[in-house]
């Protein structure tokens, strides 16, 4: 019976270790086929589709959770927007078009489509073992028991245990053991795999690091050298400009000279004249004497006949005339009278409250009605600012037709008082500002040589298709405080300035980017207008653009369109202050490193709104707005640690330091002063982790409800210097 017994135990042994053997098998090859989570995600997936489950709107901002969707595995970020699509979503202030998929927190997946919001929480299947591991990136765990329990009949101790059953059980506790060896050796090897990773991968990030720093160094190097070749030419140019002036100051001394020496010839011709005219008329009025005796019977002396004045050479324009010597004059002579009549001949060639320095004539609030009439070849600047001139008719710089610099700001002249020939005889004229007059037109026929053009604070109603035509040397055009829109400019007005860099057009009326700026153009300034829209080809043509200014306009986050200048590879500086932005805009420029926001209505700091930029921001400015303490999230900065160099975040509502500041390790200058914080930690702003030395230059932190007394020691240990760390004056609590 006993031996019955113990075979009937050895059977039933050998049986559960078959079994067990065989569901390992089966689970191994399960884990090589790709069986896991993800599959079962998709075969509970499939199930739920089966049994008809329907949506759940379960989400906290309006989105809909749906069970069939919460079992795929997470996607990666995707800002791909479809063109074209009309349909999008508004996902925390954020417009999402079509189809588009993201994560706005772990194990949370969310797809905008046909206009609604779809969510998807991740659900992890139960686990039957008691080692549960759940690796970094994944939402669900994972079991790492090297076994599952088998069951095996129990003994009694009552007899000695059968030779078959204790080999039986000698082989399972191997197993087991070798199978614990080999999962921990495969545990070992994924860790040094994962090492290996890190590693290759920190190894990456340094030498895109040292790439970019190299990059960063060329470009300054380049910098370096283009401004040493500009402050060469300038030197050489200002060496050329001392040379003409010195040899044109020689050229003045001689001839002052050589009319010096002509004058007094002049002077001893009238003399010796004056002389031969008074001995005759000595002759002359004897002889009359004894007439009139012999006719009229009395004496009667006739006034003595002025000697006639000998008409001398005539006088170069503008010059001082030289006093005659003393010992050439004799008492009783008229000669002074005729050196005084000279002089005032001459200096009413220049008029009255006008004065010249070498090459330049100004006449500055000389009350002038026209322009004067000079003749002076040599004359490179005039400038008439401040008169009462209201016409340039032709010819009116006849006399000086190399001039390079006119200055007609603050007059009256109007469209119709400009003569349509009268600056076409300047060749040479390079820069001509018209500020302050009643210009309704561009004026016509401008030389093609003219390089700068101002016509501020006018009455410019509209820009023609061809008003600037032939003017492709233009480089700087200003048309500020006119009365331009949109409406009135046309949209091929600017395509004659093919070397247009710089352009103003601020204080006008504009409500969108006008159209048909030139390629060219570097720089565009359109602040106090009315812009309300940035569309999508508003830059399309200006791929070269670097400065865009749109502050005091009426733009906000939904304004600007996705595609407007997210693909701009050199717009580096954007200014968007004093505007409607409650949110930091999203599709800002990849290229973008100076980004100014102050005096707006913001509110909160979207996360990775700054992730996509290359290589990254590095001047942010969000002074002046509405931020509090739920204002900025953890990936609010993400992008900008290793580039932000100064952040401006005061007079605002902030009640702690911002999450993300103590992992900009380039950051120099931070300013938080005027915001409502009443505590710093001690890695709020310096990572006590991180040896590197210090970077803050300067930190404000005046004006809240911080006690200086409970501020941790090690607070500030990244600040260079204490001296720089402003706290005083705080806030009465």
């Amino acid at each position: 019976m006993r031996l019955n017994l113990i075979l009937a135990l050895s059977l039933f042994a050998c049986l559960t270790f078959s079994l067990a053997k065989d569901q390992r098998r089966l689970l191994a090859r399960g884990r090589r086929r790709g069986v896991g989570p993800k599959r079962a995600r998709k075969q509970t997936s499939i199930i739920a589709l089966q049994q008809g489950r329907s949506p759940e709107s379960n989400g906290q901002d309006g989105s809909i959770f749906i069970e069939s969707y919460k079992n795929t595995k997470e996607p990666k970020l995707n800002y791909e927007v479809t063109a074209g699509k009309t349909e999008h979503c508004v996902f925390r202030g954020i417009t999402m078009y079509d189809k588009t998929v993201w994560s706005p927190k772990p194990c949370v997946n969310c797809l905008c489509s046909s206009g609604e919001v779809v969510c998807d929480q991740i659900l992890c299947p139960a686990l039957q073992c008691q080692l549960k591991f759940q690796r970094i990136g994944e939402c669900c765990p994972i079991c790492i028991d090297p076994v599952s329990v088998v069951d095996v009949p129990e003994y009694s101790g009552d007899s000695p245990l059968p030779n078959d059953l204790s080999e039986h059980y000698t082989k399972i506790s191997q197993s087991q053991k070798d199978r614990q060896k080999m999962d921990e050796e495969e545990r070992i090897r994924k860790k040094d795999v994962e090492r290996k990773q890190r590693k290759k991968q920190k190894k990456d990030e340094a030498k895109r690091q040292r790439k970019l720093k190299e990059a960063k160094d060329a470009r300054e190097k380049e910098d370096e050298q283009r401004r040493l070749r500009e402050e060469e030419e300038e030197r050489a140019a200002a060496e050329e400009r001392k040379r003409r002036m010195e040899e044109h100051r020689k050229a003045e001394e001689e001839r002052a000279r050589r009319l010096e020496m002509e004058q007094k010839e002049m002077m001893r011709a009238l003399e010796e004249a004056a002389e031969h005219a008074q001995e005759g008329l000595h002759e002359d009025e004897a002889t009359e004497d004894e007439d009139l005796v012999w006719l009229r019977g009395d004496v009667f002396q006739m006034p003595p006949v002025p000697p006639t004045r000998a008409a001398g050479p005539p006088l170069l324009a503008l010059q001082e005339p030289t006093e005659p010597d003393e010992e050439d004059t004799e008492p009783g002579e008229e000669e002074p009278e005729v050196i005084e009549e000279e002089s005032e001949m001459v200096t009413t060639l220049l008029p009255p409250g006008c004065s010249i320095s070498d090459v330049t004539v100004t006449c500055e609030n000389a009350k002038l009605m026209g322009i004067p009439p000079l003749s002076i070849p040599e004359l490179k600047s005039l400038s008439l600012q401040g008169n009462e001139i209201k016409t340039i008719p032709a010819g009116a710089f006849n006399g000086i037709p190399n001039l390079e610099w006119i200055d007609f700001g603050k007059n009256k002249i109007l469209s119709s008082g400009i003569d349509p020939q009268a600056f076409k005889g300047l060749k040479f004229l390079s820069r001509l500002y018209m500020d302050g007059n009643l210009l309704e037109q561009i004026p016509s026929e401008l030389p093609s040589t003219l390089q700068e053009l101002k016509i501020n604070e006018n009455n410019l109603k509209e820009i023609e298709e061809n008003s600037f035509e032939g003017l492709s040397s233009l480089v700087t055009l200003e048309m500020e405080g006119n009365l331009l829109s949109e409406g009135n400019v046309h949209p091929q007005a600017f395509k004659p300035l093919k070397g247009l860099t710089y352009l103003r057009l601020s204080r006008n009326h504009f409500r969108t980017i006008p159209q048909g700026l030139p390629a060219s153009l570097l720089e565009l300034y359109l602040e106090n207008n009315l812009i309300e829209e940035i569309s999508e080809t508003a830059f399309n043509h200006t791929t070269n653009i670097n400065v865009v200014v749109l502050r005091h306009n009426k733009l906000d986050e939904s304004s600007i369109a996705p595609l407007a200048w997210i693909n701009h590879r050199n717009l580096e500086s954007i200014d968007l202050s004093h505007n409607n932005f409650y949110l930091v805009p999203s599709f800002l420029p990849k290229s973008l490193v100076h980004l100014v926001l102050a005096g707006n209505q913001i509110e909160r700091i979207p996360g990775y709104v700054f992730a996509h930029m290359e290589p990254g921001l590095e001047y942010l400015y969000l002074s002046y707005n509405k931020l509090d303490g739920d204002a900025v999230e953890p990936e609010s900065f993400f992008g900008t640690f290793n580039t932000m160099t100064e952040l401006c975040l005061d007079h605002n509502q902030l009640t702690s330091i911002p999450m993300g500041i103590n992992e900009m390790t380039t950051l120099h200058f931070l300013r938080l002063n005027n915001n409502k914080i009443r505590h710093v930690s001690e890695d709020a702003i310096c990572d006590p982790l991180n040896d590197d030395d210090s970077h803050l230059v300067a930190l404000r932190l005046e004006n809240n409800f911080l006690d200086p007394r409970k501020i941790p020691p090690m607070a500030f240990s990244c600040v260079r210097s204490y001296s720089s760390v402003v706290l005083k004056p705080q806030r009465i609590k």
